[in-house]
């Protein structure tokens, strides 16, 4: 099966660390792109790209100020990936509960 385009889902919009960087730099608030490039070393060019590429997907969104265009997090975006990160996160929460029972199952048999 193919690929999907980078620009059709956040999955695969996120799967560039360099996207990440930007996102997580966006969680403190809205920057001009000039900002983020330089803060990640990229170029600008580079770093239109990228916000392109996340503001189509819908995790950036952007907004004019004067003369800069400001981008933000949106992080509506996300929502995809924090519902199937959850099922994991349940997973690990049921091995980590099963995890202390054998625990304390231990502790008990050296006690008697």
């Amino acid at each position: 099966m193919a690929r999907a385009a980078t620009t059709s889902d956040a999955f695969n919009a996120i799967a560039e660390p360099q996207r990440r960087d930007i996102l997580a730099l966006l969680r403190a608030g809205e920057r001009p792109v000039t900002d983020l490039a330089q803060e990640l070393g990229m170029s600008l060019p580079g770093a239109s790209k990228h916000l392109r590429v996340l503001r189509e997907v819908g995790l950036v969104r952007v907004r004019g100020a004067g003369k800069q265009r400001l981008y933000g997090l949106d992080a509506r975006g996300l929502r995809p990936i924090h519902e199937w990160v959850g099922g994991f996160e349940r997973f690990w929460n049921e091995s980590f509960d099963r995890l202390d029972v054998y625990v304390q199952d231990l502790k008990q048999t050296r006690k008697e």
